[in-house]
């Protein structure tokens, strides 16, 4: 059983299993019968909030610790955004408020976030071939939108759902129309990046976003999965559970090489600090917001060593080997964004996404943090 001490019962690790594949099932049927199927495409981009005195500290650090370079930066009534990416990877676009009203206060409250509270990862934008057509058949199924309509500029039509009430996040919608591709709003100003990229030869081993990763709690760790696939073209793929620590780490995919959404959550709920384990213990210290990014990164050892010289801090080691497929290892929180940066190197034609070894010492690190 999950839970051997006292209270309630709670469902064996495969039943549990079974039960989210049947509810999965359902909502991929539910997705089609729709007309959902093709309208969303692959992760586009990720909107990282910052306090506004962070921002520039902020954008530096992914300069100087991943192969991100800017690629534009402006500015409009309500904030400031600078825009990184990499080649072929989602771009990671930055942006401290500077006015407005910011939807994401209430689940950025928690005990250790009192000093920062605008800074999240607070979005995941996805293309559609017809922005139109999607807001309509997801408002017709009950989701909430942050605006009434999509947000139109010159290059593109933009719309997120409200703060998810299991996860914290919001996901974007992008429609991109011919010509060139920009993030500036209609009445925003572009501006020169006033900051450059450190000349380090080993960031160039440091490339696309592989997952990311959100801390939800137990007792929602399926209304958040499913809430995803609802709202995307992704397929639950696995889970992970590492019983001694308390914890799952679930997987949803939309292709094999395509940018995955990890969500990890305790087996059992919160229940003191010494019991409930690492992933539990970080949801009541930060709340549920995403825990880190992985970028993929090749070759591994090297990169992490010029890492280490360059100021970098890890939670621990690098963990698994080129004959388990993976090798994984955790960077320090950043002090500026929360958000732990994670270097992953796959090897061969290594499809298991996961290893059980790796999860579990991962996991185990960030009760360092």
């Amino acid at each position: 059983m999950m839970n051997s001490r006292k209270g309630p019962a709670y469902p064996s690790h495969s039943d549990e299993e079974t039960k989210l594949l049947e509810k999965t099932a359902i909502v991929m049927q539910e997705r089609n019968e729709a007309g959902l199927d093709g309208l969303v495409g692959g992760l586009d981009s990720v909107i990282l909030s910052t306090e506004t005195d962070n921002l520039v500290p902020a954008v530096f650090e992914l300069l100087r610790y991943t192969g991100l370079s800017i690629t534009e930066a402006f500015y409009d009534t309500d904030s400031q955004s600078y825009v990184l990416g990499v080649q072929g990877s989602a771009s990671v676009i930055v942006r401290s408020r500077t006015g407005g009203t910011n939807p994401f206060i209430p689940a950025n409250r928690a005990q250790r976030t009192g000093h920062l509270p605008n800074t999240r990862l607070e979005t995941f934008t996805f293309t559609t071939p017809d922005i139109g057509q999607y807001v309509e058949i997801q408002r017709r199924r009950g989701v909430r939108f942050l605006t009434d309509s999509p947000v139109e500029s010159a290059s593109c039509s933009f719309i997120q759902t409200v703060p998810s009430p299991f996860t914290g996040n919001s996901l974007g919608f992008i429609e991109w129309k011919a010509g060139k591709k920009s993030y500036v709003p209609q009445g925003g100003t572009a501006i020169f990046p006033d900051l450059a990229k450190p000349a380090a030869v080993h960031l160039v081993n440091i490339g696309v976003l592989d997952h990311a990763a959100t801390r939800v709690r137990a007792q929602d760790r399926s209304f958040a999965i499913l809430e995803f696939l609802n709202l995307t073209n992704y397929h639950y793929d696995f889970g992970v559970y590492v019983k001694s620590l308390n914890s799952i780490t679930s997987v949803a995919r939309r292709e094999d090489k395509d940018f995955a959404m990890v969500f990890t959550s305790g087996i059992t709920p919160f229940s003191g600090e010494a019991e409930s384990g690492p992933t539990e213990k970080f949801i009541q210290n930060y709340g549920t917001r995403v825990h880190h990014i992985a970028f993929r990164t090749d070759p591994i050892e090297a990169t992490v060593s010029c890492l280490i010289r360059d100021g970098m801090e890890f939670l621990l080691d690098i963990v698994g080997s080129e004959q388990e497929g993976l090798r994984q290892i955790f960077s320090e929180p950043s002090q500026h964004t929360l958000l732990v940066n994670e270097y992953i190197q796959r090897y061969g034609n290594f499809d298991g996404f996961f290893t059980r070894s790796n999860v579990e010492k991962l996991t185990e690190a960030t009760g360092r943090q």
